[in-house]
């Protein structure tokens, strides 16, 4: 069946489901569906979007640190996307942690399907999973952690794999991203910081604080011919690191900003990736990137799928280990065979793409509702 002039709806709420959901546009958009694309002006975002030539419509904001401030940007979001869904009749919604999309998904009785690897994000999870009809989760991540937050397990779509599969099993390295950086294959490092804002971030780490600061000046002391690239995650991330590493901020071979496109690129030519979320060390570990991961909390499941299935990444959070760790990798340098797309793409083709079993679900459902 085709989806010739099926209208789908798709909310995209963080720079991750941005990223992600680029090929499953694709899709829809090979098939002559009708789409309506809605984003949240959250981290990078936007930028991504338009970065992808992605017709979207900019609608509501990030809630910050406090829950109230959550609560009133997420009414508002409410407000503003209603009329415009209504509007457009979507015949599916498809997200990945969007509160608002799905609750009006259900309340306008449009079907729905979201993908979630984030279990760890419980008030969202908890606000989502009574409504949403399907979800698309990672067999690693244990079943229960889902329905603990009132998914139905009648609902739930196992699939052997990670998200990030989605986009590096179609991904081509573009060299081009080294001029464009003045950088060297293999002699940089990409240092991603905290969310610090999200919601299971709060009772862990000071709004817009990262730790980069503390193992940085080290590592850098032993490598100063090594580029650093900071990515943060606000300007104030930006203004707390200028802040303390004050001593450092003339050097040229350190630049922090908040918006780095192809981050992929950057990866798979770096020499270590260091970050206190999960998606960009699990992206440089599927590449065959050594990669630390700092977050405080305990490591999850799709790090221990990682790790159990040979991806060269590790869960470090104290800053001597990880100042330790880092150095010993900057002076092996990286292996021979680091840089061949076979390092990655053989491995990575025996798992499933949550994007496949995402398109090829919402195909079938439409064929049979009509």
């Amino acid at each position: 069946m085709s989806l010739l002039k099926k209208k789908i709806w798709i909310d995209i709420e963080q720079p991750k489901t941005a990223v992600m959901f680029h090929s499953l546009i694709k899709k829809f958009e090979n098939e002559e569906s009708d789409l309506l694309i809605t984003a949240r002006d959250y981290d990078s975002t936007y930028q991504i979007l338009e970065d992808f030539s992605i017709n979207y419509k900019m609608i509501g904001k990030h809630g910050g640190q406090k829950l109230e401030d959550k609560l009133e940007t997420y009414i508002d979001r409410l407000k503003a996307l209603l009329p415009l869904v209504k509007t457009f009749s979507p015949d599916y919604f498809v997200t990945f942690l969007s509160i608002e999309g799905t609750r009006i998904a259900y309340g306008l009785q449009i079907p729905s399907m979201g993908i979630n690897d984030e279990p760890r994000n419980e008030p969202v999870c908890k606000l989502i999973h009574p409504f949403i009809d399907n979800i698309i989760t990672p067999e690693c991540i244990p079943i229960e952690h889902y329905i603990n937050l009132h998914a139905d397990p009648e609902k739930i779509i196992r699939y052997n794999g990670l998200d990030e599969i989605a986009w590096l099993s179609e991904y081509k390295p573009d060299p081009n991203i080294l001029d464009k950086f003045n950088l060297e294959k293999g002699n940089f490092l990409l240092i991603r910081s905290e969310p610090a804002h999200a919601s299971y971030f709060i009772d862990k780490l000071k709004p817009d604080e990262t730790l980069i600061s503390k193992f940085l000046p080290s590592i850098y002391k032993e490598f100063p011919n090594h580029k650093y690239i900071l990515l943060v995650r606000s300007e104030k991330q930006k203004g707390f690191l200028l802040k303390k590493l004050k001593e450092l901020r003339k050097e040229k071979n350190i630049i922090i900003t908040q918006y780095l496109p192809n981050i992929v690129d950057l990866c798979f030519y770096g020499s270590l990736i260091i970050s206190g979320g999960g998606t960009i060390v699990r992206e440089s570990s599927l590449l065959n990137v050594p990669s630390i991961e700092f977050f405080p909390g305990d490591s999850a499941p799709q790090e221990k799928f990682l790790i159990k299935n040979g991806f060269p990444l590790e869960h470090i959070r104290s800053s001597d280990e990880i100042i330790e760790r880092a150095n010993k990798i900057l002076a092996q340098g990286p292996s021979p065979n680091r840089f061949n797309l076979s390092s990655f793409k053989e491995k990575i083709s025996q798992f499933e793409n949550p994007i496949d079993i995402c398109f090829n679900f919402i195909k079938n459902r439409l064929s049979k509702l009509k």
